[in-house]
C-alpha cells in the first residue's frame, strides 16, 4: 500500500492486522476491513493468479484485464478458500487512484441501538462513506488500557467513527454535513470533527488497537458475524441478551458499514466449567439469530478448524458436498490444509 502510494495509487483492503499479514494469506482468507464498505474487499482487487496445485501443477488463472468470462472464474475460487485448493505464488492485482482528502467524525451515543440505527439512516441519505465503525464502550476503554491512551468520550455506550475520502474538499465537506445532521437526530453525547492527518491517525489507531486489547482481557473468542446493516441493532440486542442468559461477557465492535459486527466472548470472571458448558451453546444461538436476520457466521475471519461444527447453520448440506467436490478435485490426497472448513 505505503508504495502504491508513492505512485497516486491505491490498493483500499486494510485488514486489523496489517502490520504483520502477507498477501498470499490476505487472498486465502479474502481479508475485508473498514474500507470494504464502500471499496469491497480482496477479491475485489484480484485480476489473475498463479498457483501451484496440490498435485504439482502450476495454472495461470485470469489476467491482467478487467473483464474476463473465458471458462470458469478459477481466480475468485481459490481467493477465499483459506488455502485448501492451491498455493497462491504471483498475483495481479487492480489498483485505483488514491483519493487525495479524508475527513473523520468520531460520534458518540447514548445507546448501542442509536448508534447502529444511524448507521443506516447515513445510507439511506445517499451517502457513501468510506468507513463506518461501531464500538461499544467497553472495547473502547479496552484500547484506551491497552495504549495508554485517553480518547474522546469513552465513557459513551457506543461510538461511530465516520470517514469520507474523495478528491474535492467541496464535496467532503457537504457530506460531513449531511452525516453531521443524521447523527443529530440519534442523541448524539458529542461529534468530534477530524481533519488534519495526525487527528484520524490518532482515531484509527483506537480502531485498530481494539483486536488486541481485547483479547488481552481474558480468554476469549471472536466471532465475525455479518447482517444486513438494517438488522444491526437486533443482532447487538440479541448477542447481549444471549450473554445475558448464559453468564458470560461480549464485547462488540467492526465494520458497521457493511454489517460485519466483531462478536468477542469472554471468560472473564467465569468460572473454568461454566465456560466450557455455556460457550458452545451461546456460540450457536448468536449464529441461529445471525443467520435468522439474512446474515452468515463469517464475514472475512473465515472457517479454519473452529467454525467447522457451525458451518451447516449457515450453509445447506447440498453446497456442503458441492464444496468438498471441489476439494477433492483440486487436492485428491487431501495435503493442503487438511481438517480445514469441512
Amino acid at each position: 500500500q505505503e508504495e502504491v502510494e508513492k505512485l497516486g495509487l491505491f490498493y483500499p483492503p486494510d485488514p486489523a492486522s496489517r502490520g504483520s499479514c502477507h498477501l498470499g494469506g490476505n487472498l486465502a482468507e479474502c481479508s475485508g476491513g473498514p474500507r470494504a464498505v464502500k471499496y469491497g474487499v480482496t477479491k475485489d482487487y484480484v485480476l489473475g493468479l498463479e498457483a501451484v496445485l496440490p498435485t504439482g501443477e502450476i495454472i495461470n488463472t485470469g489476467g491482467r484485464v478487467l473483464k474476463n468470462v473465458t471458462g470458469y472464474n478459477l481466480t475468485q475460487l481459490i481467493v477465499g478458500s483459506e488455502g485448501t485448493l492451491a498455493v497462491i505464488t504471483k498475483i495481479n492485482f487492480r489498483l485505483i487512484p488514491l483519493p487525495k482528502f479524508k475527513k473523520v467524525i468520531l460520534a458518540a451515543f447514548g445507546t448501542l441501538e442509536d448508534a447502529t440505527d444511524a448507521v443506516a439512516k447515513i445510507f439511506q441519505r445517499g451517502i457513501t462513506p468510506s468507513a463506518i465503525e461501531f464500538m461499544e464502550k467497553a472495547a473502547v476503554r479496552a484500547a484506551e488500557e491497552r495504549q495508554n491512551k485517553k480518547f474522546p468520550n469513552s465513557d459513551a455506550e457506543a461510538q461511530l467513527f465516520i470517514e469520507v475520502d474523495g478528491n474535492y474538499p467541496e464535496l467532503l465537506d457537504k457530506d460531513i454535513e449531511q452525516i453531521a445532521e443524521v447523527v443529530e437526530e440519534f442523541n448524539p453525547l458529542d461529534m468530534v470533527l477530524a481533519e488534519d492527518e495526525q487527528k484520524v491517525q490518532d482515531v484509527w489507531s483506537l480502531r485498530r488497537g481494539i483486536g488486541e486489547a481485547v483479547k488481552s482481557i481474558s480468554a476469549y473468542k471472536e466471532e465475525d458475524t455479518v447482517v444486513p446493516r438494517a438488522n444491526m441493532t437486533k443482532l447487538i440486542r440479541g448477542v447481549k441478551e444471549i450473554s445475558a442468559r448464559y453468564g458470560i461477557t461480549t464485547i462488540c465492535y467492526g465494520h458497521s458499514g457493511d454489517g460485519n459486527i466483531h462478536v468477542n466472548i469472554l471468560k472473564d470472571k467465569l468460572d473454568a466449567k461454566s465456560w466450557e458448558e455455556n460457550l458452545d451453546k451461546a456460540i450457536r444461538e448468536i449464529f441461529e439469530l445471525t443467520v435468522s436476520l439474512g446474515g452468515m457466521i463469517s464475514g472475512e475471519h473465515g472457517i479454519g478448524y473452529s467454525q467447522k461444527p457451525y458451518l451447516p447453520i449457515a450453509i445447506a448440506e447440498a453446497e456442503l458436498q458441492l464444496m468438498r467436490n471441489i476439494k477433492k478435485t483440486f487436492d485428491p490426497n487431501n495435503i493442503l490444509n487438511p481438517g480445514k472448513i469441512f
